[in-house]
């Protein structure tokens, strides 16, 4: 097994979340992993990346090499296409279809929009949305994870469990309202 995704969104959109899920469900099923992140001025709300890293075989680099990715997993859909040169032929591009507009030349969403549908293996999803109907916003990165998670080769409950993992401190609230987005995600994305 080799997965090599690239995470993309800008900051405090949860981009490292997801890498902290998918890592820890890796780790706890014996994957290697790897991963290299880059927050640019993610405080301001910055281009923020991971190169994530998955193998049952020695990983030698943390940096996954232009055409090689498995998967693009971006909250924020202009993200994902500024990775585009690191997809492989075969690769899934996940995305949130709501753009986060923190640049005066951000072009035309349907622009966008148009660039990620004609991509062969591509998922578009109003993530916002659907984190709303689960109980709160904050958990758009969870829809995400979730609707990549049938392309992970990862045990769904491997997820559910990291996810209890990382956020059991901040209470059962924040636990389940995270499974439920991450629940929702899936489902949209079984349904393609």
């Amino acid at each position: 097994m080799k997965k090599d995704i690239i995470l993309a969104g800008v900051g405090g959109q949860g981009i490292l979340s997801i890498a902290s899920v998918i890592g820890i469900a890796a780790v706890n099923l014996g994957l290697n992993l790897k991963q290299a992140e880059v927050h640019g001025m993610s405080q301001r709300g910055g281009d923020v990346q991971s190169h994530l890293r998955l193998s049952d075989k020695i990983i030698y680099s943390d940096l996954i090499p232009y055409g090689k990715a498995d998967m693009i997993i971006s909250v924020e859909p202009m993200e994902s296409l500024r990775y585009l040169p690191y997809l492989s032929p075969d690769g899934w591009i996940i995305t949130n279809d709501k753009p986060f507009v923190n640049v005066s030349n951000y072009p035309p969403p349907e622009n966008v929009s148009n660039e990620l549908a004609a991509r062969k293996n591509s998922i578009s999803i109003d993530a916002d949305k659907i984190a709303k109907e689960a109980g709160s916003l904050r958990s758009a990165n969870m829809v995400i994870l979730g609707a990549s998670s049938p392309f992970l080769d990862i045990e769904y409950g491997k997820l559910e469990e990291a996810i209890r993992f990382i956020f059991g401190r901040k209470g059962d609230d924040v636990v389940n309202v995270n499974l439920k987005a991450m629940k929702a995600g899936r489902e949209i994305a079984e349904k393609r």
